[in-house]
């Protein structure tokens, strides 16, 4: 049967990875931070899904909701409002400043809803983001992502440019040269600067303090929104509610996803009440099929009641220094570990290989080897910058699956290390 599984599986699946192939496991179930195979192995899954389920898998509290709210109300005429709907918005307002809400399935749908508005508000067209930038995989989201898929689709939408991400302490310096390169390039219409406050496909690269802020000035002084992309980083999982409140800058617009449906389609753009009465009077229009669904409302309150119950913020702190410390001892006994970065439970751990030798290779055996020992571990491999470990295990994960996760991963490096006689 399992042969005949992936002989379905290759014939019948249309392969969307990339140069990546599928994982050779056949998932039946997963609870809490463990995935469970068909063939009964338990697999510690430090990646939370896609990045998303930051409650663990299975949570029985989200069980319940999906129960009750499906057998009542799932899906509705998207000009119809339900309480679930009303009462996510009201509950968004509460955790951060900005007060309207748009609720919506993906994290590329909020960004191109993001972009749409503040192209709608400001008149402008022009949109900046950062080169190692992943905003989605539609047309404006995939316009304004730099990381990868850019080449063989033809041409992007038109007006957008990228930045360098900061590096070092002359951060400064180089913002400002790379908005003089913008001036220079544009028709005089930039819209809006679309960032995430730590790349996550990029390579888990923190922003340094002070930048966010010099940034929005870079906006204001353009009449350009600042619009923040908190898809992995909202909502708890680096210590705070928001990436963005640890440095006291306030966005235009805020994008949402992954994290607020804790593994099920739900996203959402925050907004002022003045941006989003001037788009009401321009006629703003973004109707999909499923925006306002009350079903995913549901589920995105539960999490919100659960992140705040379980003040699983604080938690995420606390967890983080005991991941961070881990994979510092690790760092220490591998010199195959170039780097450490990321907050709280976001952690990015890059992979140095000697010359001859492929960082990506290196990684590609690790990711391997962890799995075969039942860790599953996402890694970033992009040209020219190697491989970087996302870190991001459930924000429920207990100290005692740290520890698991950091030994395998541990033993791993050494296996992978030794099979290249690194």
């Amino acid at each position: 049967m399992t042969t005949q599984f992936w002989a379905d599986a290759d014939r019948h699946l249309v392969r969307y990875l990339g140069a990546g192939t599928f994982t050779r496991e056949i998932i039946a179930g997963a609870s809490g931070s463990f995935l469970h195979t068909e063939d009964g192995r338990k697999i510690l899954d430090f990646t939370s899904g896609q990045m998303s389920a930051i409650l663990g898998h299975s949570h029985p509290e989200i069980v319940a909701t999906v129960q009750r709210q499906v057998a009542s109300l799932d899906h509705l005429f998207s000009g119809m409002l339900t309480r679930p709907v009303v009462d996510l918005a009201r509950k968004l307002a509460e955790t951060q400043p900005l007060e309207k809400a748009l609720l919506l399935t993906t994290g590329a749908e909020s960004n191109e809803a993001a972009l749409r508005l503040a192209k709608l508000v400001t008149g402008k067209h022009e949109i900046v983001s950062f080169a190692r930038s992943w905003h989605g995989m539609t047309q404006a989201a995939a316009s304004a992502t730099y990381s990868a898929g850019r080449k063989g689709y033809g041409p992007a939408a038109p007006g957008n440019f990228a930045i360098p991400v900061p590096a070092g302490p002359d951060w400064q310096a180089q913002l400002d040269l790379a908005f003089d390169l913008i001036d220079a390039q544009s028709v005089g219409s930039l819209a809006a600067c679309i960032i995430e406050p730590i790349l996550s496909s990029g390579g888990v690269i923190d922003l340094p303090l002070g930048y966010l802020e010099a940034l929005k000035a870079k906006c204001r002084h353009r009449g350009m929104l600042l619009i923040l992309d908190e898809a992995q980083t909202g909502l708890c999982r680096t210590g705070t509610w928001y990436a963005f409140q640890r440095d006291n800058v306030v966005p235009d617009i805020l994008t949402l996803s992954k994290t607020l449906g804790a593994g099920l389609p739900l996203a959402a753009v925050l907004t002022t009440p003045e941006i989003e009465q001037e788009a009401h009077d321009r006629g703003f229009l973004f109707l999909t099929t499923h925006v306002s669904d009350p079903l995913v409302a549901a589920v995105g309150n539960t999490v919100i009641d659960v992140l705040t119950r379980d003040h699983l913020d604080e938690r995420a702190t606390k967890l983080g220094a005991t991941l961070r410390a881990g994979l510092d001892a690790i760092a220490a006994r591998h010199q195959a570990v170039g780097d450490i970065r990321g907050r709280g439970l976001l952690a990015g751990l890059e992979l140095t290989a000697p010359p001859g030798r492929s960082a990506d290779e290196l990684g590609a055996l690790v990711t391997q080897r962890c799995l075969a020992l039942g860790l599953h571990m996402n890694i970033v491999q992009l040209p020219g910058m190697g491989g970087v470990f996302r870190i991001a295990p459930p924000l429920t994960v207990t100290e005692k699956e740290l520890a698991l996760g950091l030994e395998i991963l541990d033993e791993a490096l050494g296996d992978a290390s030794s099979h290249l006689g690194l």
